[in-house]
């Protein structure tokens, strides 16, 4: 299951977008309204949304200043988080969220919803960093 996000312009160079991204605790400042729960740990950062179960992910990869991957701790939810960050010009970039997931059928039914919105609202907020 894929869910891609909108492109939206982030008034930070891609060298400076990069980096908030690669610093987990900025994740706390995309997450929705609806966050109960938010603690980093070394390369990675649990969060737990109101009538969600709580999900750990884990910086998997970086490419300088164009890419980071996060990925799911837990091997029972086999996902990524994939933020695409391209140069605009030396104060803008633009960034591009998208959701890469494996789940079967029934669960990519129950989960399609909430993780679109989850990602229209990370990329809403990543707007106005």
């Amino acid at each position: 299951m894929n869910i891609s996000g909108n492109r939206v312009v982030v008034e930070k160079s891609q060298k400076e977008t990069f980096e908030f991204l690669t610093d987990l605790k900025n994740f706390e400042q995309l997450m929705p309204d609806t966050i109960e729960k938010f603690e980093v740990d070394g390369d990675s950062f649990i969060f737990g949304l109101k009538g969600m179960p709580e999900i750990r992910l884990v910086l998997k990869e970086t490419t300088p200043y164009s890419n980071v991957t996060l990925g799911a701790a837990s091997s029972k939810l086999d996902f990524q988080l994939i933020a695409d960050i391209a140069e605009i010009d030396e104060d803008s970039s633009e960034v591009q969220l998208e959701f890469n997931g494996k789940f079967n059928m029934m669960m990519a039914m129950m989960v399609k919803k909430p993780l679109t919105n989850f990602i229209e609202t990370l990329t809403d907020n990543l707007e106005t960093i």
